[in-house]
């Protein structure tokens, strides 16, 4: 394969651009040729040498055992006729079928091992920018649940451990993760784009309007997404307000009816677990720090009764609304 200018195209570009992999950001070499940014993986990957030359086009060191090969062929120049021509083509065979067995080992681990890299490099901030600019041309696709409206999703994975699980995406919109509609998608490893990947990207972009489609973005530009964020906006916990799980709460939940009359929970066609959906009427009441604050600004962190501190009698305090999972207790914890 080559590029439009006529070099020829790099592996990682050959390997970003197959069928399949246009989640992935194409990580920069001089990232990969960072020492530090590849600890740890020479023992996870096979053949991690060979697969790391591969990523990086260099080409490899000429193998010992083509050496003794041609040695053989040398040794054998005595013998004449048929038998030197079936040897010489005996020895070609076994040559060629190492040499596509070894490509094939290491074109897998060098696929293994850019995905690892590639978990690390989207967390850094080169490779988090780069996944912006995705993101922002929706190149992820957008939440199929109908009340989120086509908001844009992230690709995460449910672990950081090869083999786990396949990539899927993350809907900040609704807070849930979904399989990926188009079946190229699933044979991707969710490890290549781990845990870690989708809260940070939340955090790291705050003034990203979530609830914007992603055709909207590419009409405004991003210019357009910071002028609109450039006024007062109401934040909490250091987020704005309308970021928080925006598809949640009332009139963004179905519910099921039959002829007018709402089905009840206790029916077994009924709605179960309804209240993971659920978001406060007033989005005042996740300020967690507003509401710590008021009730502990005169007390001392330090100061304690009956030898348990002030800290330690909040951690412990019971949780409020009859022990709902989702009730927030005054130190902050859920």
């Amino acid at each position: 394969m080559s590029s439009s200018s006529g070099s020829p195209e790099s592996w990682i570009s050959s390997f970003c651009s197959l069928l399949g992999h246009e989640y992935f950001a194409e990580i920069s070499e001089d990232f990969i040729e960072d020492d530090f940014n590849l600890t740890g993986l020479n023992s996870q990957v096979a053949m991690y040498k060979e697969a790391l030359e591969m990523i990086l086009d260099v080409e490899p060191e000429e193998d010992e055992d083509d050496d003794e090969d041609e040695e053989e062929e040398e040794g054998d120049e005595s013998i004449e006729g048929e038998e030197r021509i079936t040897r010489n083509r005996a020895a070609a065979d076994r040559r060629h079928q190492r040499i596509a067995s070894d490509l094939t080992i290491t074109e897998s681990s060098a696929e293994m091992l850019y995905g690892l890299i590639h978990q690390r490099f989207i967390c850094s901030r080169a490779g988090i920018q780069q996944m912006s600019e995705k993101y922002e041309l929706a190149h992820f696709g957008v939440c199929p649940r109908t009340f989120c409206d086509q908001v844009r999703t992230l690709p995460v994975g449910t672990s950081d451990v090869p083999g786990v699980d396949t990539v899927k995406l993350f809907c900040p919109s609704c807070l849930d993760i979904y399989v990926p509609p188009n079946s190229r998608f699933q044979t991707v490893d969710g490890a290549f784009f781990g845990r870690t990947f989708g809260p940070l990207f939340l955090l790291t972009f705050p003034e990203y309007d979530l609830s914007r489609k992603g055709q909207d973005v590419i009409g405004t530009g991003r210019s357009g997404t910071a002028a609109a964020d450039s006024g007062e906006r109401e934040k909490i916990n250091g987020m704005n307000a309308h970021n928080l799980a925006p598809g949640l709460g009332k009139g963004k939940v179905y519910e099921p009816k039959i002829y007018g009359f709402k089905v009840s929970e206790r029916a077994r066609s009924g709605p179960r677990m309804g209240w993971l959906r659920k978001r406060p009427a007033d989005i005042q009441e996740l300020d967690e720090a507003a509401h710590f604050h008021p009730d502990n600004e005169n007390s001392d962190e330090g100061s304690t009764i009956n030898g348990i501190s002030s800290r330690h009698r909040h951690a412990k305090a019971p949780r409020q609304n009859g022990g709902s999972p989702m009730s927030v207790v005054t130190n902050g914890e859920i």
